[in-house]
């Protein structure tokens, strides 16, 4: 798999993209032997259908179908599919794709070139792309390297990313790009009033911890916190096995926030961030935390847990809590946290909740980065849900109603000093293959704050 475009431009394939509609007219444009090549094929501008047309010495060009406007809107990444199904090769775009779609065609066919290999090799050639020109080929290349650390990272198996493994890939990007981290773990965190997460991940042969990496030392601070729950036994309220199958995706929210800071800092913006992750694994053990335990919170407030598989929440209102000591600009918090939000939006969509009215319209054109976001509103009238009574909070909620909602009011009770406060309820994994997503870990969010966060934070 490749981050980055094609730079020896030498012997490149011309790439002709053809819409359905007027495909005879734009082979025609193209000269008479591609038009009769092309009638031959059946070759028609059905989106991702490609076809090599020969000269006499070797390759004249590639076509590759684009579909109609009603087609294409159906999806995403659309050279995604061309970088698979392309004959391997260096090729050049030559016209076809409007100038608006142009950079999501590129970051597409970059994105299919991935592949989760660390198991099983796959040295297949890929078909590589010239960067277009009118594009910003570093920023979408870092867009590229940040989803493809997401990825590897939510794909890797608990048994080789629990928490001590999630803090060498934490450090590795720290190192890569010069950044400071700390790492509280074990009774530490206990030593140092992280409570929760203390006690979430304390049943874990491998030992809770904080991650809290720092880069940068001038502009707005902007704080990233990801949920780190590398695996969710469920703890003492057991997750039928049906349901834990995919537990090694529980840590999708750190693994974003992870790709989001190396697209920041590959980008070098003049900002002081902040990247804090709670690694846990929310195992069964005699030191489990049980249902009706009174937890202790760094933020004072007291949480009677409802339910241990409701971890997520708590050792996220840890970190937060530390991130709100601070007053940063923004704070974004990500995290696969409940079941409810793919009821309400299914897989693809992103839902997020926002304090920050102008941070959230940004937001909500994520549309224009290839990645879909939908508002969830704090609904105030429900915090009386999230009021056990016998202590300040209740982390399960009964009743089954607006889970991802309250699970959101919850969390913003440990941000009380910050204005700007965001959290994305995200998914983290792409059930079945499409286009520049195979099956697998994915990221959600980041490319849309990548693109909304710069005017929020006063840098353009």
């Amino acid at each position: 798999m490749s981050t980055t475009f094609a730079s020896n431009q030498s012997g490149a394939i011309p790439l002709h993209v053809i819409h359905s509609d007027g495909a005879e007219e734009q082979l025609a444009a193209l000269g008479g032997a591609v038009a009769s090549w092309a009638k031959v094929n059946g070759f028609s501008g059905a989106l991702g259908t490609v076809l090599m047309v020969p000269s006499d010495d070797g390759i004249a060009c590639a076509l590759a179908g684009y579909g109609t406007v009603a087609k294409r809107a159906r999806g995403r990444f659309h050279g995604g599919k061309l970088s698979a199904s392309l004959a391997p090769g260096t090729y050049t775009l030559s016209g076809g794709v409007p100038a608006d779609e142009v950079e999501e065609f590129a970051l597409g066919w970059l994105l299919g070139s991935y592949r989760f290999d660390r198991y099983a090799k796959q040295s297949s050639p890929r078909a590589e792309l010239i960067a277009p020109e009118g594009i910003d080929a570093k920023r979408v290349e870092a867009m590229v390297a940040g989803e493809f650390l997401t990825r590897d990272l939510i794909n890797t198996p608990a048994s080789d990313m629990g928490p001590s493994q999630l803090e060498v890939a934490a450090r590795d990007l720290a190192a890569k790009h010069g950044a400071a981290i700390e790492v509280t773990e074990g009774q530490a965190l206990l030593d140092n009033n992280f409570p929760m997460i203390h006690a979430v991940g304390r049943a874990s042969a491998d030992a809770p911890r904080l991650i809290d990496m720092r880069w940068g030392d001038a502009g707005p601070q902007l704080t990233l916190v990801g949920k780190g729950v590398c695996f969710d036994t469920g703890g003492l309220n057991l997750k039928p096995g049906v349901s834990m199958g995919l537990m090694k995706k529980d840590m999708g929210g750190a693994a974003t926030v992870l790709g989001l800071a190396h697209m920041i800092m590959a980008l070098g913006w003049p900002v002081r961030l902040r990247v804090l992750v709670p690694a846990v694994e929310n195992s069964v053990s005699a030191n489990s935390f049980r249902p009706q335990d009174i937890l202790p919170s760094r933020k004072g407030l007291t949480v009677e847990i409802n339910n241990t598989d409701a971890e997520g929440r708590l050792v996220l209102a840890d970190a937060l809590a530390l991130a709100d000591e601070e007053s940063p600009e923004c704070i974004i918090s990500m995290a696969t946290l409940t079941g409810a939000a793919r009821v309400a939006v299914g897989p693809d969509l992103a839902p997020f909740y926002s304090t920050d009215e102008g941070l959230a319209s940004g937001i909500a054109m994520g549309a224009t980065a290839a990645d879909p976001t939908w508002r969830m509103p704090f609904w105030e009238p429900y915090e009386s849900m999230i009021e056990p009574g016998i202590a300040d909070l209740d982390n399960a909620p009964k009743g089954g109603f607006a889970g991802s909602i309250t699970a959101a009011l919850f969390l913003r009770r440990f941000v009380t000093e910050t204005e700007s406060y965001t959290h994305f309820d995200i998914y983290g994994w792409q059930p079945s293959p499409a286009p520049g997503r195979p099956k697998g870990g994915s990221g959600q969010g980041a490319r849309a704050l990548l693109a909304a966060l710069p005017a929020r934070l006063g840098l353009l």
